[in-house]
């Protein structure tokens, strides 16, 4: 990773979902050193059930480059992504995915369905996850602590 610290600027954008009082995630979509676009879970301010951080920064990335195709990017997230949103970056031809605590629950990549090894996926991105994960595990246990 070269530039500026991309998980951090996820996890700054998870923040800003935890004080909005949504789960807190972020993802940036970079391509090369630059940022093409950032995002964080906003479910409840859009009343959207699909409007997560990976998928909201993917259509913002599309928009900014012109192209449904991300090819040569790559994602950062601060959560394991769902189903959903794996499949988006299948779809989206993500280069690289970078993301940071498993999320045996609701994840897809290392848990759960582990989508990128299913046949239905038409492309596979280059995984590294458990990047920060104890700040990420961190993170999302006070969220959910406040709320207890």
């Amino acid at each position: 990773m070269s530039g500026p610290n991309f998980m951090d600027i996820a996890f700054a954008e998870a923040e800003l979902a935890a004080r909005a009082g949504e789960v807190p995630v972020g993802a940036v979509v970079v391509r090369g050193s630059e940022i093409v676009a950032r995002a964080h879970n906003r479910p409840l301010a859009e009343r959207d059930p699909t409007a997560h951080a990976e998928l909201l920064a993917l259509r913002a990335a599309a928009g900014a480059i012109g192209d449904e195709r991300l090819s040569g990017c790559d994602l950062y997230v601060t959560l394991e992504p769902c189903t959903m949103c794996a499949a988006a970056i299948s779809l989206a031809r993500i280069r690289r995915l970078y993301y940071t605590a498993a999320d045996p629950k609701s994840g897809a990549v290392e848990s759960g369905v582990r989508f990128f090894t299913s046949p239905a996926c038409h492309h596979r991105p280059e995984v590294y996850g458990g990047i920060q994960a104890a700040r990420a595990a961190e993170l999302l246990r006070g969220f959910f602590k406040e709320r207890r």
